[in-house]
């Protein structure tokens, strides 16, 4: 594990909602229909009580300044009709500062998020990526990532 990568605390709140900005600024660039220019998924508050939130930790790379973050989830299938018990660690977002790309940032991240969820007892990591965000979907088949499922949709 990558020592500059820890758990995010309310220090680093200021940082985080930039690297947010710069997600939602991605994604508006690959779909202006549903994703708003200039915000950030959660607000101050909103991030407070997440960091908190043993369910749902964040990590940040720290070099002195918060260079990249994962945001994570965990959920659990038990007893269900159909479904395996297992624990999933899903990531709900992974973000490197657009000016630190290419440092191993990102790489450092993911792979402190995969040894977190295997020490947890986790049985997989999923996250979702937008079609047309192909420097994402590199990088995460690259770390090992396959395709579970895929999302369709027509629009109207």
């Amino acid at each position: 594990m990558d020592h500059k990568v820890r758990r995010a605390d309310r220090n680093d709140i200021g940082r985080i909602l930039e690297l947010l900005r710069q997600v939602d600024m991605v994604h508006n660039g690959i779909r202006p229909d549903l994703f708003k220019p200039f915000t950030a998924k959660y607000s101050m508050m909103e991030l407070e009580a997440l960091l908190d939130d043993d369910g749902r930790p964040v990590f940040v790379y720290d070099d002195g300044e918060v260079l990249g973050h994962a945001f994570c989830k965990f959920s659990e299938v038990r007893d269900h009709k159909l479904l395996q018990d297992v624990r999933t660690l899903y990531v709900d977002d992974i973000c490197v500062d657009e000016k630190a790309r290419g440092r191993h940032v990102g790489t450092a991240l993911y792979e402190y998020v995969r040894d977190y969820a295997r020490t947890l007892g986790c049985h997989n990591i999923t996250l979702n990526v937008w079609e047309g965000n192909d420097a994402a979907l590199s990088f995460y088949r690259n770390m090992g990532m396959k395709v579970q499922k895929t999302t369709m949709e027509e629009i109207l």
